[in-house]
């Protein structure tokens, strides 16, 4: 047992760190909305597959470590403490929800899926509270329009692409980590 929780912690320590790593390199998608954050990239990948090898619980505190930890040590956007908690700490921690599949790693696709639509929820509440005072009058071509359509548009630019690029590549992942860490019965 307690080896077991040592080869946890090792694990979720290697994740992260592969997470923040992951960080420094961005996808360009072309797109900037008033110098606030939003990027393709593949810092939930680790956190995913750790999340089905150790759970939902788990995961969440590796997502939680890992976006407290991103915004300290990698760049950052945010307008206040709120945004910082909402978009880095509580947004990565809910990826960690993809262990709601624990040890289903033939459906680390959807695992993925639960995880990058859980973080999108957590960016979308933070785009109708806390950012909807800088929306602007007019984002992409569409005047008037309501905190809740501008979240969805401006969170949608870069987790639609982060969750397709997600989902992919969990999808290519199955074999390996079938392979690596099912375990004997």
């Amino acid at each position: 047992m307690k080896d077991n929780k040592i080869l946890m912690l090792a694990e979720a320590g290697v994740c992260i760190a592969l997470s923040i790593a992951l960080s420094y390199v961005k996808i360009p998608i072309g797109l900037t909305f008033g110098g606030f954050g939003g990027s393709i990239d593949l810092v939930m990948i680790p956190l995913i597959i750790f999340a089905v090898r150790w759970g939902c619980g788990w995961g969440v505190l590796a997502g939680l470590a890992f976006g407290t930890l991103k915004y300290f040590v990698g760049s950052h956007s945010s307008i206040s403490w709120v945004s910082i908690i909402f978009d880095y700490s509580v947004a990565y921690a809910a990826v960690g929800f993809a262990g709601v599949l624990y040890r289903k790693y033939k459906l680390l696709p959807l695992a993925a899926l639960i995880g990058c639509l859980a973080r999108f929820v957590i960016h979308f509440i933070s785009g109708v509270t806390v950012y909807a005072q800088y929306m602007p009058e007019e984002f992409m071509g569409i005047g008037h329009m309501t905190p809740s359509l501008y979240s969805l548009l401006y969170n949608g630019t870069y987790m639609v692409p982060n969750t397709i690029l997600a989902v992919v590549i969990c999808a290519l992942l199955i074999v390996p980590a079938e392979k690596i860490f099912a375990r004997k019965k």
